[in-house]
């Protein structure tokens, strides 16, 4: 089910056109249609507000301007599993590695790198 903030495909006859994130889906006064805003993601930016059925925010196919569109959420793909790269420790500041029990390395906050520059 796509929600606020998701990341949505929009296709217009079929065909991939523009990502876009859903910024708010607010009721209309017509029972069962929204207001759903999207920021597409392109250049320049630009909101868009579409009146939509909940069956139409979930992918089913709709019309506009005589012509079908359809919005697809995206679904952020896991990240697999680096077999083949080895665990290999940051290096110091001195270019040398590092030997570290956390075998995810280090977090290095840039907040404190910035107060001892």
């Amino acid at each position: 089910m796509t929600d606020i903030h998701d990341i949505v495909l929009i296709y217009i006859e079929e065909k991939p056109l523009s990502f876009a994130r859903v910024e708010a889906i607010e009721p209309d006064i017509k029972r069962g249609w929204f207001h759903v805003r999207l920021l597409l993601l392109q250049v320049p930016l630009q909101v868009v507000t579409w009146i939509l059925r909940d069956v139409y925010i979930n992918g089913e196919t709709f019309t506009m301007d005589g012509k079908p569109l359809r919005l697809e959420r995206v679904v952020s793909p896991e990240p697999e599993a680096s077999r083949d790269i080895p665990d290999v420790p940051p290096p110091d500041r001195k270019g040398k590695a590092k030997k570290s029990g956390n075998a995810h390395g280090n977090v290095i906050s840039l907040n404190d790198l910035k107060k001892k520059s």
